[in-house]
């Protein structure tokens, strides 16, 4: 029999890389002993998670999007923080998760949540990465549940003091804390940089890590925020009574609702939207990137006397649409919050797997609908401006950023146009009101980019939308090699592989009228 021996060359490296396996196993194992400075951690488990090929992962649940790249071996280190039994009988703590990877890059990203959390999402790091998660880029990342276990919209945690002050802002800090202390015994050393990335209240949490702990992140990436639920919420209840209302003078009846528009009118009242604001960025191409410059006029829609056209509107729809798309007021027309951009894409049966901004057959995460007539802005406004939780969560009011600015910390902010949530208009007036703080645009536009993203609905999604875009990579270049962005590269949903350019508010990305509209270099931004 003839023996075929391997070079003592390869020998010597398998015997390397087995040994470097059994190391970092064994380094990761030790981290169960691990204590945190303030004695309340409970490390609940450690594991060598193995390498994850491409499309093996689910990364979102909800569109059945998978990892474009392989996700390399890590160390996964759970725990909880200030375990509890609460006076409900029900165990509370702050559990998390820090993924650790062998190749570390030093530097810790942060994994904004959702909804209401109360559950650990695995600590991958994707959101608004592009093609290429934070983990698989080398950094250590964590991910937590704020602080109780729960589905993602089950509001029984609020009842819990403690758990209701970890959900609002006490578990970011915590975790964050516990996660750098964790990294520093398993590497030997701190992180070099640290950066947050979260959207919805993932968003929230982002701005509660830059008002509230300022010298914590020296990046953020703020999607889509849930700056303040109880006048969002408003805003809906505004936009459903507006349409039971239109329901009922059309003899529709409220449990009809969602028959109020026709996919014909629908269709209709899209194409008088990129009628009247497609152009005003230069190129007619199914999206509106002058959000804020469209003040779409619904009325050529209206019937005429015979009119037998399905897409033409009666003028209760019309009124409807005014009144859902200007946000809710008080009775003396003070505004209770932000318009809604004027976005196709809102008109839609649903956008990025969410019910559109018009009343809609399709069902929705929040429960059914409201059948109310009725909307008085001052006794609805009186109730959230004194609810505590709302105050306690609220991250809007707060636009003294100075600490986290003069620490050289930056921040990204974007916002889908035709998320139908939370107006991007919100965002913005946010945006004007911290400009104003730090000494007017320029000043903001040091430490702090926004940018608006036509067609995508809530973080991401949309039929026609550059909603796929990494705010990571120049995140990083701004910090650490001061290189401000200019703008932002993005591709997306029914582009076919043309790149789109998302420019810093108040600019607007515009087409130079010459160019290939399928490359970035024909874009300019303007304003």
């Amino acid at each position: 029999m003839t023996v075929t021996m391997l070079p003592v060359s390869v020998q010597q490296k398998a015997m390397a890389q087995r040994n470097d396996a059994a190391e970092q196993a064994g380094a990761c194992a030790a981290l169960q002993q691990f204590k945190n400075a303030r004695g309340d951690l409970h490390i609940t488990s450690t594991q060598e998670i193995a390498p994850a090929p491409a499309g093996s992962l689910v990364l979102n649940p909800m569109s059945g999007e998978r990892n474009l790249v392989a996700i390399p071996a890590y160390c996964k280190v759970e725990g909880v923080i200030n375990h509890r039994t609460g006076p409900d009988g029900v165990e509370y703590g702050i559990r998390f998760a820090v993924a650790l990877p062998a190749n570390w890059n030093g530097r810790f990203l942060f994994q904004g949540g959702g909804g209401l959390n109360g559950t650990v999402r695995p600590p991958l790091g994707t959101q608004a990465t592009g093609d290429t998660p934070a983990l698989a880029r080398g950094f250590a990342v964590a991910s937590t549940d704020s602080g109780h276990k729960g589905e993602v919209f089950d509001f029984a945690f609020t009842q819990n003091q403690q758990a209701m002050l970890d959900f609002a802002y006490n578990a970011v800090g915590r975790v964050t804390e516990t996660a750098k202390e964790v990294i520093a015994s398993h590497y030997g050393r701190r992180p070099d940089h640290s950066y947050f990335v979260g959207c919805s209240t993932g968003g929230r949490e982002g701005m509660v890590s830059a008002q509230r702990f300022a010298f914590d992140y020296d990046g953020i990436v703020v999607g889509a925020p849930a700056m303040r639920t109880g006048h969002s919420n408003l805003a809906l209840l505004n936009a459903q009574v507006a349409f039971n209302q239109a329901a009922e003078k059309m003899s529709l009846g409220i449990g009809q609702v969602g028959q109020l528009f026709s996919p014909t009118q629908r269709k209709a009242l899209q194409n008088e939207v990129l009628a009247q604001c497609d152009a005003r960025d230069g190129l007619k191409d199914g999206m509106v990137f002058a959000g804020t410059q469209c003040h779409f006029d619904p009325s050529p829609l209206l019937c005429k006397p015979g009119d037998k056209d399905p897409g033409c509107l009666q003028q209760p729809q019309v009124d409807a649409i005014r009144v859902a798309f200007a946000g809710p007021k008080t009775s003396t027309g003070a505004p209770i919050y932000a318009s809604f951009p004027f976005d196709p894409a809102l008109f839609g049966e649903s956008v990025g797997g969410l019910p559109g901004f018009l009343p809609s057959t399709k069902p929705t995460p929040l429960g059914p609908p409201s059948q109310s007539l009725i909307f008085d802005g001052n006794a609805l406004l009186a109730v959230a401006d004194k609810d505590q939780g709302g105050r306690l969560m609220d991250s809007y009011n707060f636009t003294n950023l100075n600490s986290f600015a003069g620490r050289g910390s930056k921040m990204m902010m974007f916002h889908g146009l035709a998320d139908p949530w939370f107006s991007a208009f919100d965002t913005v007036n946010w945006w004007e009101q911290l400009a104003k703080a730090s000494g007017g645009q320029d000043k903001a536009l040091g430490f702090d980019r926004l940018f608006l993203v036509p067609g995508m609905g809530h973080c991401q999604g949309g039929d026609l939308t550059p909603d796929t875009f990494d705010m990571l990579t120049p995140l990083v270049a701004w910090v650490e090699e001061g290189k401000a962005p200019q703008s932002v590269t993005a591709t997306g949903r029914g582009l076919n592989g043309a790149q789109r350019k998302l420019c810093p508010y108040p600019s607007v990305s515009t087409y130079d009228g010459k160019g290939d509209p399928k490359k970035t270099s024909s874009y300019n931004c303007k304003g």
